[in-house]
């Protein structure tokens, strides 16, 4: 019930984001016109199609992401039919017919012409709506859409998906009250019905127009997340977390910590108590220990770290975790890892073996690639962080990078409650490099982004992605965070495959770093490969991965540091050119 009500709000929070945009004119071409038979049968097909379009892109294959294709492609239509018929009856009548009668049921649909408001027709421009909305994937959906493709097909992905698009068209629903209210009042105060159909006609064409250029998934999306994402995350904090003291899960942004009125007294943390913490059954395999039990590691405290190792953000808090490790496994601290993959390529024992040599890893590592403890945690994040006492308590809880000051004072803490003589010390300063630092927040203007079909955003070749068939690509100059391929490549699901030789990418991209996960394909041999940053060698600019000319090999599939900007942070085009063919190139991350 949690989970409905944080996706509910989610929704409802779309109205504030401007990717909604493109969606309003066809919502406001309702206005004056019966709730129940006008806008409630619109919003019902909207949002239903939504979910059922939502949940196919989360659990389909590429059939799923054809038909959406079409789907898109026939809603354009019929929606610029409708913005037409609005701006005059006469573009309708000299449309052939059957699309006559299809404009003039549109035309009707909206009060333009003769005929009466149909259940029919709305829901036909219900349906329409629906194939070409695209909200922006903030927190909550993406916490929707990642669950979808952890577990599967299931009808909690189903209601979830049907309560975030409610969520949406009630906040359209209150809008379209407020403005039918306007537009009544224009109407008979200045006698501008005809006026205002016609601007609304207009406007709907606009909005067709921005959502056919694909302006609604990337100018549009970026701008969304700045201005609502922060509303999610509040609403997320809020709801999932399930304290049952009633208090905040982290503790105070003091750096010390206030020493007890009454020394006699034991020690006695205020971390609040968020419920038993799940068993550890269910990896396929431990490393650098044997299996763990609860049982086990009764009267310790714990740190159980999700994490997987091509994620840019979980390789940034290894450092930190490791360091606690270290310095607290003498006064009762255990560090469990557990990696959860994301890519297919990370459920291969072998490369996370390869991985925690690479980080130097030493705590017990716990290989969850069924997500068996994932789901026990009910986590949604990489990298994700909890804190267990010794009478197996969850008492903390961090998500994401950051806060590292906090989660060493709740060890220090969770440490003293559990008796052990842990004095106050200055927090782990590790001495990261590479691809290990922390990331210029300031100056990251570029976001992950996937290169497989299933969570592909801003392509900017003029192909368009043809999924899971070999297709010849080109680039020239992409936008900012615009990206392309060049050359024969095969795009699947969660991978782009370079069929021939001398194939690149391009990203036109702005942060300090740049990141690229590779991997040299089935047959495992080394790629060579060359990276131009502005058309130019990247000389100081270059990456751990690469020399100051540009040059680097895929020896394993892993995340590849290739650019680090040594002076003033600005918008660079990158390139990538692969001398050899079989490279899969996974998603780009910044820092």
């Amino acid at each position: 019930m949690t989970l409905l009500i944080i996706a509910y709000l989610g929704g409802a929070l779309t109205i504030l984001s401007p990717c909604i945009l493109p969606i309003l004119p066809f919502v406001f071409a309702r206005a004056g016109q019966p709730f129940v038979k006008s806008t409630l049968p619109m919003l019902a097909g909207m949002a239903a199609t939504f979910a059922l379009v939502a949940t196919l892109a989360a659990v389909g294959g590429s059939w799923a992401i054809r038909a959406n294709e079409y789907g898109r492609l026939a809603a354009i239509v019929l929606l610029a039919l409708f913005g037409a018929s609005l701006l005059s009856p006469r573009i309708a009548s000299t449309l052939a017919r059957p699309i006559v009668d299809l404009g003039n049921n549109l035309m009707n649909a909206t009060g333009g012409g003769r005929g009466t408001t149909t259940v029919k027709s709305a829901l036909l421009l219900g349906v329409a709506t629906g194939l070409l909305w695209a909200p922006c994937a903030g927190p909550i959906l993406g916490l929707v859409l990642t669950g979808a493709a952890l577990q599967g097909a299931n009808l909690q992905t189903t209601f979830l998906l049907i309560a975030y698009a409610a969520g949406a068209a009630s906040s359209l629903a209150v809008a379209l009250l407020v403005g039918g209210k306007l537009f009544a009042a224009m109407k008979r105060s200045l006698g501008l019905g005809d006026r205002i159909r016609q601007v609304l006609g207009a406007a709907v064409l606009a909005g067709v127009a921005v959502i056919a250029l694909g302006l609604d998934t990337s100018l549009l999306a970026r701008i969304s997340y700045a201005s609502t994402a922060s509303l999610e995350q509040a609403v997320l904090d809020r709801l999932h977390a399930k304290p049952l003291g009633g208090a905040s899960s982290e503790v105070s942004s003091k750096d010390m910590v206030i020493a007890a009125a009454d020394t006699k007294k034991p020690f006695r943390s205020d971390l609040p108590v968020e419920g038993y913490a799940p068993s550890l059954d269910g990896a396929v395999e431990w490393l650098n220990s044997k299996p763990l039990t609860s049982e086990q590691l009764r009267g310790k405290v714990v740190l159980v770290d999700f994490w997987t190792y091509s994620c840019i953000n979980c390789i940034r808090t290894i450092p930190y975790v490791r360091a606690w490790a270290e310095k607290y496994a003498d006064q009762g601290l255990v560090v469990i890892g557990v990696h959860a993959p994301e890519f297919a390529f990370e459920k291969k024992v072998d490369n996370v073996k390869k991985a925690i040599g690479d980080f130097q890893i030493g705590y017990p590592v716990a290989i969850d690639n069924d997500y068996s403890i994932w789901r026990a945690f009910e986590n949604s994040y990489w990298p994700a962080a909890y804190l267990i006492d010794a009478k197996g308590q969850i008492r903390y809880h961090h998500f994401g990078e950051g806060n590292y000051n906090r989660t060493e004072k709740a060890i220090q803490d969770l440490l003293r409650e559990a008796g052990s003589q842990t004095t106050e010390s200055a927090p782990v300063v590790p001495d990261a490099k590479g691809v290990e630092a922390g990331p210029d927040l300031g100056n990251i203007r570029s976001g992950e982004t996937y290169l497989g079909y299933g969570q592909a955003a801003n392509f900017a070749s003029p192909e368009g992605l043809q999924p899971d068939t070999p297709h010849n690509y080109s680039i020239a100059e992409p936008g900012l965070n615009g990206w392309g391929l060049s050359g024969t490549w095969t795009v699947g699901r969660d991978q782009a495959t370079l069929d021939q030789p001398g194939g690149g990418i391009t990203y036109r991209f702005s942060a300090r770093d740049l990141h690229l996960v590779l991997g040299p394909g089935a047959g495992g041999k080394p790629i060579r490969f060359q990276v131009k940053i502005d058309g130019k060698a990247p000389g100081p600019d270059h990456g751990a991965d690469i020399d100051a000319d540009g040059n680097g090999t895929v020896t394993a599939t892993r995340l590849y540091q290739l650019v680090r900007q040594s002076g003033t942070v600005a918008a660079r085009n990158f390139e990538i050119s692969f001398l050899d063919p079989g490279v899969q190139a996974y998603a780009f991350t910044f820092g």
